[in-house]
């Protein structure tokens, strides 16, 4: 079995933490995304980042927010999303590129989400039932047709979003000026985003996120025990015994106070 220091090597390696292991192209970086099953878009964890791995200079070095970007690279995430990746907020409501397979692994999760936030509220019942009727659909026309206001849409699409119960697909608009174009998104329920199995075989949302943090460790490589149950927003399914589990499976492997996956476990 592998040491912790090696484990850390071979993450920097495999995450492409190292400017030799820059990438070069979105091509590279699809294989990637392929390769971890998920990417974050920039660093906040253990879990591989798409613009870490691209070792590029800010965009305006020196200040917050989107500047921290990598100066000509910054467009590969929403790339990857118009090939076809899901972009997800289940990362505690930050972005996560996903490939099919871990799409697949989410998929009883975001249909539990879906129906137990559907019966919560009211407001997320009337937002998921329109969606039912509509189709996807951009916020401009949500507001519209449920006569809601910006701030009003927000409120309710964002837990709905972090759940994974609603997900939001990056479009490119005509610009009003008939000039480039502009950035906007398509809003969808879980069941019209996900083009996996439309008749899955049941499976608990618990022994789901089970699934799903085996392969986020997979992806990240090694991870201190801590952080992984900060990556994702379904806290009412994580059980105190859920990583124990996971190891006495054979699924994962403790070393120290870190965690590894199993050779042959991942996705």
């Amino acid at each position: 079995m592998e040491s912790l220091a090696a484990l850390r090597e071979r993450r920097a390696y495999e995450c492409r933490l190292t400017p030799a292991r820059a990438l070069g192209s979105v091509d590279e970086a699809e294989w990637f995304l392929r390769d971890r099953g998920m990417l974050t878009r920039t660093t906040d964890s253990a879990l591989p980042s798409l613009y870490e791995a691209c070792h590029e200079e800010p965009f305006k070095p020196g200040s917050p927010g989107f500047a921290t970007w990598p100066a000509t690279k910054w467009p590969w995430f929403g790339a990857l999303a118009e090939r076809g990746y899901l972009c997800v907020a289940v990362h505690r409501g930050k972005n996560l590129l996903v490939t099919p397979e871990t799409a697949a692994l989410l998929d009883p999760i975001c249909r539990a989400e879906a129906s137990r936030m559907r019966a919560a509220d009211a407001g997320w019942r009337r937002l998921l039932d329109h969606l039912a009727r509509a189709g996807p659909s951009s916020p401009e026309d949500l507001r519209l047709e449920l006569r809601l206001k910006r701030q009003e849409l927000k409120a309710l699409r964002a837990p709905l979003e972090r759940c994974g119960a609603l997900v939001a697909r990056p479009v490119a608009m005509p610009a009003s000026d008939g000039t480039g174009h502009a950035h906007s998104s398509e809003l969808s329920r879980w069941d019209q985003a996900y083009q996996g199995d439309r008749d899955p075989p049941p499976t608990d949302p618990g022994t789901a996120l089970g699934d799903l943090v085996t392969a986020a460790v997979r992806a990240a490589v090694v991870v201190h025990e801590a952080e992984a149950r900060r990556w994702f927003s379904w806290q009412w399914y994580w059980t105190d015994t859920l990583i124990a589990d996971l190891v006495r499976a054979g699924r994962l492997r403790r070393v120290d106070a870190y965690l590894a996956a199993r050779p042959g476990n991942g996705r």
